[in-house]
């Protein structure tokens, strides 16, 4: 097993008399990108700059590579970690100057500083930048600078605060792949706060939901988008269709689930009478023109009542009478099949790709 970098234990931030933040328990291992997930005032940064020894918790205990952080070598810990934040901050001074400014705290040499700061400004794409002005800079640019200056500590633990949504869409794509690249490479141990899925899935090994200063949900990103274990976590990774119902009964390993007229068939072992909340990523349903009957155990007929286009998919909203299902269709078989508002389709599902969650309301 990897060994753990930081390790946080009954960790309690408070604002006045609210509560901030509240792990009780987390790890994090060596070589891993973690990712941080959830809505506004979740408690992501508040984390964060607990991780990173920036603010100090309430109550509770940090340790760095098995050793409790105190007053005492948290300046000694915080030189193992590296920030970037979601705006670049960088002083009135050239490019270079910036990046070197960490290594100059450290009182290392010129000929130390180039040697090691050469290669990141190579590797991150603004060696020919080094005499420009921080301040002329473009959005892209400016974050690269910030990451070079990160980078270049060698920092054991690095901390990402959403450093790619002040970005335009193509700096953003393009910035995010060097960065997938960078990590792949040095396996630095990495924690990310986001708001984007498709960034935290396309970075992390694994990834934590919070919802109001708790941590929801942790686990790899497979089991985060595909198998969450509460409505809020479903929410939050993305999954739009999500439906109250009632197991009635069990034939051949499939669990039939009522929501209000209609019938789902799902996989999995559940007690007939159970009050569940049916989970079906909108990419897992297809759609057929008109009403017709196929062989798939899940089948519903509808009337599309919404179609939003989008560069690679289309979202669809379809009135299945009982509910509306919400399905993403590939651009080209959306405009192949000339779908649009008040068409009748038929909507079909594999019980295999259904995600079914206990109901606690």
């Amino acid at each position: 097993m990897a060994e753990s970098l930081l390790a946080l234990r009954d960790i309690l931030v408070r604002h006045g008399d609210d509560t901030a933040l509240q792990i009780s328990r987390l790890e994090i291992e060596s070589g891993e990108v973690l990712a941080l997930l959830g809505p506004n005032g979740a408690g992501k940064t508040t984390l964060l700059r607990v991780m990173g020894l920036l603010q100090l918790p309430s109550t509770g205990r940090i340790y760095f590579k098995g050793k409790q952080a105190g007053p005492s070598n948290a300046l000694a810990i915080r030189q193992g970690i590296a920030n970037v934040f979601q705006e670049p901050l960088l002083l009135n001074a050239t490019v270079y100057q910036n990046a070197a400014i960490g290594l100059n705290l450290r009182g290392l040499h010129r000929r130390e500083i180039e040697m090691r700061l050469s290669p990141w400004l190579e590797r991150l794409g603004i060696a020919h930048l080094t005499a420009r002005s921080a301040r002329t800079l473009s959005g892209g640019e400016a974050q690269r600078a910030s990451l070079a200056r990160a980078l270049v500590l060698e920092p054991e633990l690095l901390l990402l605060d959403e450093p790619f949504s002040a970005l335009d869409s193509t700096s953003r794509q393009t910035l995010l792949r060097d960065f997938q690249q960078i990590v792949r490479e040095t396996r630095i141990t990495t924690v990310l706060v986001t708001h984007d899925r498709h960034e935290a899935f396309a970075l992390a090994d694994r990834i934590g939901v919070l919802k109001q200063g708790q941590l929801l949900q942790l686990g790899c990103r497979e089991e985060m988008f595909l198998r969450p274990e509460t409505e809020s976590v479903a929410e939050i990774v993305g999954i739009e269709n999500r439906f109250r119902g009632v197991v009635k009964s069990l034939d051949g390993g499939y669990a039939e689930i009522a929501i209000n007229r209609a019938k789902i068939y799902s996989g999995g072992e559940f007690k007939i009478g159970a009050k569940v909340v049916v989970c079906i990523r909108a990419d897992d349903v297809s759609l057929n023109p008109g009403h017709i009957e196929t062989k798939d155990r899940n089948r519903l007929k509808g009337k599309i009542i919404e179609a939003s286009a989008g560069m690679a998919h289309h979202r669809i909203v379809v009135d299945c009478e009982s509910f509306h299902l919400i399905a993403l269709m590939e651009r080209q078989k959306f405009s192949d099949r000339i779908l649009s508002d008040g068409d009748d389709v038929t909507a079909t599902f594999s019980p295999e790709r259904i995600h079914v969650i206990r109901d606690d309301h």
